[in-house]
């Protein structure tokens, strides 16, 4: 169901942020994350030609990456229903107040699982009616009573959250655990991230990676990328590079920025896949438009020489001080600034501007 997918992806980060959750719980994990990541960019460098390019940059970007290198827990989407549904349908068009008069027909008729779920949700965002935490939890608990596997997901993020009800991560985690149980994925993915970071359930990187495969399973990119990580490192499970790489290509098919800019490396230095400069230029791109300044600096640095892409250094200094904006420097690219004639260099201030006002790029 598209809104499903638009609900999870739309409310991601402003739930919990990774970097809070994990690097600060799981310092063990957080490192291996850093470490696999800083890796990977020595090796990207290293295969540039000495000529052009220093073999290892000033910065170490992975220190402090634009992006979080780790995941973070994901909100519950609407439940799925029956095709025609006028409730949902009403709420996929954002006409919530014709979805919430529809789901009380709906629940008043009798009972009515996915009309329980969706005035939980009208109620939680406060979508056509007053926000509203306290009857958005009765409403899911009513939902719970009849099985309900969203319902133990929703609610079971307002407890681990403490939205409107008193925190409860011991209740969120055995929602969690049930709703997981059922089949829901999202649910799997944020178990295991209760299992790595052991609040409220032993820390157990085994239970995580086991909870990351069923989420991953499900479509999850943010598991397929904790997963990959897992499985590179041997944190909780053998070390499998080959399934690390397909989970880690998965996620950045999905869209999963630090998972692209991980699948680019590998790409670019045909690193357990065929090196397709061409590919891994493309991905860091799009990871660059993303707003992560490792993509940025890697795509200024393949830009500056010509590997992957036609040579533009006009764009390759716009990227780099996109970077360098963001704390990424980089002597190597300084220098390609500095070569730039003074219209040049203005071209590329210019775009950087034009960036900084509308986040894209004219």
């Amino acid at each position: 169901m598209p809104a499903a997918r638009s609900r999870r992806g739309g409310s991601l980060h402003r739930l919990l942020g990774l970097s809070a959750l994990m690097r600060a719980c799981v310092p063990a994990l957080g490192l291996a994350l850093v470490l696999a990541l800083g890796a990977g960019h020595g090796a990207l460098a290293q295969d540039k030609p000495a000529a052009t390019a220093p073999a290892k940059p000033a910065a170490k970007p992975a220190a402090k990456p634009a992006a979080p290198a780790t995941p973070t827990m994901a909100p519950p989407p609407p439940p799925v229903t029956e095709t025609g549904d006028v409730a949902y349908g009403a709420y996929q068009r954002g006409l919530y107040m014709t979805a919430f008069r529809a789901a009380v027909r709906r629940t008043q008729a009798g009972t009515d699982v996915p009309a329980m779920v969706l005035m939980g949700e009208l109620y939680s965002r406060g979508l056509g009616v007053p926000r509203d935490p306290a009857k958005a939890a009765d409403w899911y608990r009513r939902a719970i009573k009849e099985g309900s596997a969203d319902a133990m997901f929703a609610l079971g993020m307002m407890d681990l959250m403490g939205d409107g009800i008193p925190r409860d991560t011991k209740a969120a985690a055995q929602l969690f655990d049930q709703a997981a149980r059922k089949g829901n994925p999202s649910a799997a993915y944020n178990l295991g991230l209760l299992n790595l970071q052991g609040e409220a359930v032993p820390q157990d990187f085994g239970q995580a990676a086991k909870w990351f495969k069923v989420a991953a399973d499900g479509g999850v990119p943010d598991a397929q990328y904790a997963l990959s990580v897992q499985l590179k490192e041997g944190n909780g499970v053998p070390p499998d590079s080959v399934t690390a790489l397909k989970l880690l290509r998965a996620a950045a098919d999905q869209g999963h920025v630090t998972a692209q800019v991980e699948y680019a490396i590998a790409i670019f230095n045909g690193d357990g896949v065929p090196k397709d400069e061409a590919a891994a230029a493309a991905l860091f791109r799009k990871a660059a438009l993303a707003g992560n300044a490792i993509a940025q600096n890697r795509y200024a640095r393949l830009l500056s020489v010509g590997r992957g892409t036609a040579q533009d250094k006009v764009m390759a200094a716009t990227w780099h001080l996109m970077a360098k904006s963001k704390g990424l420097g980089d002597p190597y690219l300084d220098g390609v600034v500095a070569s730039l004639s003074p219209e040049d260099k203005k071209k590329a201030e210019t775009l950087v501007r034009a960036w900084g006002a509308s986040g894209s790029l004219p």
